[in-house]
């Protein structure tokens, strides 16, 4: 009960208040990364604090996403995913597409991602889509898509009309990393949101693109979960709280990760049209602090059970998981209180914060991942996918009895 009546004072606090306009997306053309794959990548934040991924078979093409785990409406949406073709597509909110237009439809965003998933194999098949839709299309998003002939682009789309930012324009991006946030750079940027999240991940990516660590293991722990504050010069990382069980509240605002962050997720592209069956998904649900990376591979026509949606009670397990850890990260719920994270929660010189113990679990998953890929790389398995997702959930529910002593998947 009292986690309960916690998230759904949260949810209300997201649904109103300025926190719920805050999701930062990338992408690398697959030019640049260090394994030749384009990666897409979105840090979610919403309302709904219960996200999931689903296997879908309802289109021309078959295709994974991200959505809402809530019994109503899981299937009426899809905030990111990938297709049986190689196209992936994601969104953020962008508040400057539609300045001083009064349509009233509006909220059509998941909507136009599950379509696009459902028919669209390349970055033009999408740009078509979007030209055939009808106007006005209830949307206000930058639409971040890649796919397996190398296309990768954000297409800044609004009501009416939408202008195309081609990732793979030496002009547009000379190291092939664009970054959205909460704002179109072809909109008015004296409105909008999300500058000081897009400062800090275009700094990431670019020291990133500097020491040649464009690849999504070390993309998806830097950002995600990245601590760095631009405007204020804050790295909550330094000086950091003695022991768990003391709190140490610091202010949590304008940080990639925050209060209302419920996932994030990044698609790790085909490299060409013939190795499509390769191409994967990494998900982190919950809260990045208290969660891990899982991965997933459309072409193995299965889930890891930890990160698939359970249609008996239309949630993910590892997703309870990090919302029963998040509550620690933020008990204060009057006075704007979620404005602060007990950073002893998180980090502290003890090691016993949440991401300290979770890291060395997503590491391992991490290792051996790579060590499937590059034997996926030489030879496609349908086979040592489906067995490597039935380790995943092994070792998370060994590790998570373990460490926290919750029986994640355990009946």
């Amino acid at each position: 009960m009292k986690k309960l009546i916690l998230f759904t004072i949260l949810g209300l606090s997201l649904l109103f208040g300025s926190s719920a306009i805050a999701c930062t997306s990338f992408i690398v053309s697959g030019k640049y990364t260090v394994d030749g794959k384009p990666i897409l990548f979105k840090n979610r934040d919403t309302g709904t604090m219960d996200n999931a991924l689903h296997l879908f078979t309802d289109g021309k093409y078959k295709y994974m996403g991200l959505v809402d785990a809530v019994e109503k409406r899981w299937n009426k949406s899809v905030w990111g995913g990938y297709n049986e073709k190689g196209f992936a597509i994601i969104n953020t909110a962008a508040y400057t597409n539609n300045v001083g237009d009064t349509t009233k439809l509006k909220g059509q965003d998941g909507v136009v991602m599950k379509k696009a998933l459902m028919v669209c194999a390349s970055v033009e098949d999408f740009q078509h889509f979007l030209d055939t839709l009808s106007r006005p299309m209830g949307v206000n998003s930058n639409y971040g898509v890649i796919d397996a002939y190398g296309g990768a682009a954000y297409f800044e789309t609004g009501n009416y009309k939408y202008v195309k930012v081609d990732v793979n324009d030496p002009v547009v991006a000379p190291r092939g990393i664009v970054v959205r946030t909460n704002h179109s750079m072809s909109g008015d940027l004296s409105v909008g949101f999300g500058y000081n999240r897009y400062d800090n991940a275009i700094g990431i990516l670019n020291d990133a693109w500097v020491e040649n660590k464009l690849s999504a293991e070390y993309l998806l722990q830097a950002i995600p979960r990245s601590l760095y504050h631009p405007r204020t010069k804050t790295d909550l990382t330094v000086n950091i709280p003695a022991k768990k069980d003391v709190a140490d509240f610091r202010f949590f605002i304008d940080y990639i990760p925050r209060v209302s962050t419920a996932s994030s997720f990044m698609f790790v592209g085909a490299k060409d049209e013939e190795h499509v069956d390769n191409m994967m998904m990494w998900t982190i649900l919950g809260f990045p602090l208290t969660s891990v990376a899982i991965p997933a591979w459309l072409s193995s026509d299965e889930l890891p059970k930890a990160a698939e949606l359970n249609m008996d009670d239309y949630r993910a397990p590892v997703c309870n998981a990090a919302l029963d850890f998040k509550a620690e990260c933020f008990p204060i719920t009057i006075d704007k209180g979620t404005n602060y994270i007990n950073l002893s929660a998180v980090l502290n010189k003890e090691g016993t914060g949440y991401w300290q113990l979770l890291k060395p679990i997503e590491n391992e998953i991490f290792d051996k991942t790579e060590e499937l890929i590059s034997k996926l790389d030489e030879k496609y398995s349908k086979k040592e996918i489906i067995e490597f997702n039935a380790w995943v959930d092994s070792y998370l529910d060994a590790s998570y009895k373990a460490q926290f002593d919750v029986d994640l998947l355990s009946e």
